[in-house]
C-alpha cells in the first residue's frame, strides 16, 4: 500500500515526525500536498471531504479506507504495522507513551513564540513570549531531556531499549534538531548534562536507513515553523 500523507507545504511542522518513520522504515508515501499542482486549497479541501472518522489538522495520513489524525497515533499504526515499534504491546505503548511526551515539549516550543494566539503575530506577543521563552530555556528544556537522558542509560541505547531504532528514537532527533536551530545558545549550554540525548540524535543523523531522504532535498529546513529562531528569546 502507498500511503497518503497530507500536511502543509513548506514546514517541517509535526508532518517531520511522520515523514522521518516513513522515509526510515521504507514505506511508500505521497505527499499529497506537495504534489504539482497543489497549493494550500488543495489539502483544505481533503481535509473538510466527507469521511467516516474526519480529521481535525495536520498531519493525517489516509491508509485505504482508514484516515488517521494526530501525529503519535499514525506513528502508532505505522509502528505496529511496520515494524518501527517493538513486537510486544507493552512496548508499543510505552514508545506511544515517549512519543506523547515528546509531543508535550513540541507544544511548549511552539507556545515560547507564540504563548497569547497562535492567529496572532509574535510581534503582537513579544512580552509575553520573552517570559514563556525564559521559562522554558531555564526549566522545561533541562526538564524533558533529563527525562530522556535517564530513560536512554546510555550512549550507546535506544529509547525502546532494545538493539535497534524505533519511530521514537527519529522523534526525538527531530525535537533536539529543532531545538538546536531555536535556541542554540540554550542548548550548546546543556548539551554537556545529557550525553546521552545527544550521542542519539548523532547515531540518527547518521542512520543509513534516512541518508537517502537527507540528501534529497526533500527535507524541509526550519523557518516559519514550530521550531522559529528568535535571538531575543534565547540565552545560555
Amino acid at each position: 500500500m502507498t500511503y497518503d500523507l497530507w500536511y502543509w507545504n513548506g514546514i517541517p511542522g509535526r508532518g517531520e515526525f511522520v515523514r522521518l518513520a516513513l522515509e526510515a522504515g521504507g514505506i511508500p508515501y505521497r505527499e499529497r500536498a506537495r504534489e504539482p499542482g497543489a497549493d494550500e486549497n488543495t489539502l483544505i479541501k481533503d481535509m473538510q471531504a466527507e469521511r467516516p472518522h474526519p480529521p481535525f489538522a495536520p498531519p493525517y495520513l489516509v491508509a485505504g479506507k482508514m484516515t488517521l489524525g494526530q501525529t503519535a497515533n499514525i506513528l502508532l499504526f505505522l509502528g505496529e504495522k511496520h515494524g518501527l515499534a517493538p513486537e510486544s504491546l507493552e512496548g508499543r505503548l510505552w514508545v506511544n507513551q515517549l512519543q506523547l511526551t515528546i509531543a508535550d515539549m513540541v507544544a511548549e516550543a511552539h507556545d515560547t513564540h507564540h504563548p497569547i494566539s497562535a492567529s496572532e503575530y509574535y510581534e503582537d506577543q513579544k512580552e509575553e513570549a520573552a517570559r514563556r521563552a525564559r521559562v522554558f530555556r531555564e526549566e522545561r528544556i533541562p526538564k524533558f531531556l533529563d527525562y530522556f537522558e535517564r530513560v536512554l542509560g546510555g550512549p550507546e541505547a535506544w529509547l525502546a531499549g532494545g538493539e535497534d531504532w524505533t519511530y521514537v528514537d527519529l522523534s526525538l532527533f527531530h525535537l533536539v534538531d529543532g531545538l538546536l536551530y531555536a535556541f542554540p545558545k540554550r542548548m550548546g549550554t546543556v548539551a554537556a548534562h545529557f550525553p546521552n540525548v545527544f550521542a542519539l540524535h548523532e547515531r540518527v543523523t547518521k542512520l543509513p536507513a534516512l541518508q537517502p531522504y537527507f540528501s534529497s532535498g526533500r527535507r524541509l529546513p526550519f523557518g516559519e515553523d514550530i521550531f522559529r529562531q528568535y535571538r531575543e528569546l534565547d540565552a545560555a
